[in-house]
């Protein structure tokens, strides 16, 4: 299984579908096939409902999916740290992981913990990037729940990143939230009162 491939699919899959990444289907797909087989399947349900779906249409749920709710954010430290004050170390300590790595981030306007931008950090370097992805599984597998419950076909591109990770991927909300380290973030600012962070995170059977 080619990591990188994973990766890189992965990074261009879950950023905003403009022309450029619409079109990178078919070589996405077909890279997948040769050289992460085991992956293909889990990409097939996006590349297909981009194939068959107005471009104007996956925007529009890009947008009402990512952007318009932060039941799906794509940003990991968000489901860590909220928007809490704690957040800022964090999102400057992995500008400063990507610097020692040598590589400069664009001046894209998104957050270092953006997770199209981690997959890109980790195609370029596996190893450290596998290691940053394996700290934020929790993150990643509460992303890849969220998305399954709203039937989204990017479900499956998260659960194949997820799929790259030890161990097996947690069955449930609950047990993904344990796989956290700490609590909630005591601050609760621009966060739903459902927010699923905000619950206490207890290890799996303890209730």
């Amino acid at each position: 299984m080619n990591v990188r491939v994973i990766y890189q699919a992965a990074s261009i899959c879950l950023s905003y579908p403009d022309d450029a990444v619409l079109g990178s289907a078919t070589l996405i797909a077909a890279a997948l096939r040769e050289e992460a087989p085991q992956a293909a399947a889990s990409f097939s349900p996006l590349l297909e409902w981009w194939a068959t779906t107005p471009a104007s249409l996956v925007r529009t749920t890009y947008v009402d999916t990512f952007d318009m709710s932060k039941r799906h954010a794509l940003y990991l430290s968000y489901w860590t740290d909220g928007d809490t004050r704690r957040r800022g170390p964090v999102l400057a300590d992995l500008k400063r992981r990507y610097r020692e790595a040598g590589l400069t981030l664009a001046d894209t306007g998104e957050l270092p913990d953006y997770v199209p931008l981690v997959l890109e950090f980790a195609r370029h370097h596996p190893r450290d990037g596998a290691a940053l992805l394996q700290e934020y599984r929790a993150s990643m597998e509460l992303i890849r729940l969220a998305l399954a419950e709203r039937g989204s076909p990017y479900a499956g591109v998260v659960a194949a990143v997820c799929d790259t990770l030890p161990g097996r991927s947690p069955a449930d909300r609950q047990q993904a939230m344990a796989l956290a380290a700490a609590g909630p973030p005591t601050e609760t600012v621009g966060l739903e009162a459902s927010d699923p962070r905000l619950l206490p995170l207890h290890p799996v059977g303890s209730r």
